[in-house]
């Protein structure tokens, strides 16, 4: 589903990632580990098409998305979704309005059914007319993988997304991403600093040393 060849990424002349490539299947979790500054958040800008690189290429189903550090297609033709770890989600939105909001080719019930699907995927129901504020952080972290989810992507990627989540918040919604990512079937790069999440959600783990990566 997913191939990442020969990422080479540079700050500042450092360079911090070199030769980083990965191939993965179908419906495949990976959790990529790494000291901070490592180049986990860059990759993963990288493969979304929000940052170039100095060496590398993604192919993804079969299409090739970057070549040579430089995009080929633009983020919003990839079929990637992404989840960050602030959430960001748009807090004058209601929880509808949130997931709906990369789906606005779909009709108003089509979207309505969109919601409700996703809504019973992520075990939080009944929620469309709530606001951000009005939940707590682990469901908010649930309605923006709802939103990830939403326009059907062929990957997606988390970078941190439960670092703003006390402990058991964290380990609940660890189970629960992989449940849901699991009945999605969806390819999936979790970049997280926490060993025992890394081990929970994914199928495989990797880490980044010295510039470059080992699996597991």
């Amino acid at each position: 589903m997913l191939s990442i060849k020969d990422v080479r990424v540079c700050y500042d002349g450092h360079e911090v990632l070199d030769d980083f490539s990965l191939d993965l299947d179908q419906g495949e979790i990976f959790a990529l580990l790494g000291q901070s500054g490592s180049g986990k958040s860059s990759l993963l800008r990288f493969v979304a098409g929000l940052e170039n690189t100095q060496r590398g290429e993604v192919v993804l189903d079969g299409r090739q998305l970057s070549s040579q550090g430089q995009h080929l297609l633009a983020p919003e033709h990839r079929e990637i979704g992404m989840v960050f770890q602030n959430y960001a989600l748009f807090p004058h939105m209601n929880v509808e309005q949130n997931i709906a909001f990369g789906v606005n080719q779909l009709s108003k019930a089509e979207k309505a059914q969109k919601v409700s699907t996703l809504l019973q995927l992520i075990d939080l129901p009944g929620i469309e007319n709530k606001y951000p504020h009005q939940l707590s952080g682990g469901e908010q972290q649930r309605v923006a993988l709802a939103r990830a989810l939403a326009p059907s992507p062929k990957l997606l990627l988390l970078d941190e997304p439960f670092s703003n989540l006390d402990t058991l918040h964290r380990e609940q919604l660890t189970h629960q991403v992989r449940r849901i990512l699991k009945a999605a079937n969806i390819s999936a790069i979790f970049v997280t600093h926490d060993q025992s999440e890394a081990n929970t959600l994914a199928d495989r783990v990797g880490t980044i040393n010295n510039k470059h990566l080992t699996i597991k």
